[in-house]
């Protein structure tokens, strides 16, 4: 069903919905203006289809999704997977040609050893250790994906893991689902990734807190806008393991074996969509506080990088949009 709030009704005609649902191991969250007749229940049933068609597709927690079947498929042999998945593929493979090899979907036996994946717990030190002496072959060579039949093959075996864009392609499915009820006013997203477009009712942009990347502590730094774009962080204060005095990331760095080790607190991107947001603010995490920035320039990247001294932050923006901005919550 496809409704307008394009109308001779002035904006204050128009209310406010808000919906939320379980997803991902998490919350999404829909926030909208349309006209009071609005079908709310087909348009809270639509939100929840597509985001729970993506963590079945693509979800590492789950041994029957799409993704985990790929991972488990023989080498050489084409299988067959959804659209989406391909569509999520495609863009990862890019993106980790374009990032330099920063953002790679082939780490998901990293995250497991580390802790971090289904039945997390205590880093397996002999797990790590045997993956340091294994060759790794990145996601773009050890896949070919073939977008016409909707199939990928692999030529090496492959550990992957989406959650560094799944995620955000989830808040892209909910803004298609509210573009497709002609609502033109929205903020959605899933955790601190986030997307918009228009305008609240009295003319405002769409507001939202910044947090403050701080280990173990949910702490406000202030508030920014968004319009029209997308919004996503990655960080290593949310999700991370102690080792003797050392905090690490939940955020592999491919080439190391292990969780990211610079002094990156935080990268907060804006893109068009919410999958580039979610998957460049993964990748410059990884390059760092030198070659994240130096990528983030050439390629006209809108980011925001929070380095850690000690106790004391210190931001350093790329691009207008974040001028004066501190992060959003972690991706």
């Amino acid at each position: 069903m496809k409704m307008s709030t394009e109308s001779s009704s002035p904006p204050a005609a128009l209310q406010r919905y808000q919906l939320h649902g379980p997803t991902m191991g998490s919350r999404y969250t829909a926030v909208f203006y349309a006209p009071p007749d609005a079908p709310q229940a087909a348009i809270a049933r639509d939100l929840f289809t597509p985001v729970d068609t993506v963590d079945r597709q693509m979800s590492t927690w789950r041994a029957d999704s799409d993704l985990c079947r790929l991972n488990r498929a023989p080498l050489g042999e084409w299988l067959a997977v959804p659209e989406k998945l391909i569509e999520v593929l495609t863009a990862a493979v890019r993106i980790e040609r374009e990032s330099e090899g920063a953002f790679d979907i082939n780490v998901g036996d990293l995250v497991s050893a580390w802790g971090f994946g289904p039945g997390a717990g205590r880093p397996d030190n002999a797990r790590i250790a045997a993956l340091i002496d294994t060759a790794r072959t990145p996601a773009g060579k050890a896949l070919e994906i073939d977008t016409e039949h909707r199939r990928v093959r692999k030529h090496a075996a492959v550990s992957l893991d989406l959650s560094g864009i799944a995620k955000g392609f989830a808040v892209d499915e909910l803004a298609r689902c509210l573009d497709g009820y002609g609502i033109d006013a929205w903020l959605v997203g899933i955790d601190g990734e986030m997307r918009a477009r228009g305008r609240k009712s009295d003319g405002e942009p769409w507001a939202l807190a910044l947090e403050r990347p701080v280990h173990g502590v949910r702490e406000v730094a202030g508030v920014t806008t968004l319009h029209d774009a997308a919004i996503a962080t990655s960080g290593d204060y949310r999700h991370w393991v102690e080792i003797g005095d050392r905090k690490l990331s939940h955020t592999m760095q491919p080439g190391r074996h292990g969780p990211v080790s610079n002094r990156l607190a935080a990268v907060s991107v804006v893109a068009a969509s919410s999958m580039l947001a979610d998957a460049w603010a993964t990748a410059l995490m990884v390059l760092g506080e030198q070659a994240g920035p130096r990528l983030a320039r050439k390629l006209g990247l809108q980011a925001l990088f929070v380095l850690r001294d000690g106790e004391d932050l210190h931001e350093l923006p790329v691009g207008a949009v974040f001028a004066g901005s501190p992060p959003t919550s972690e991706s």
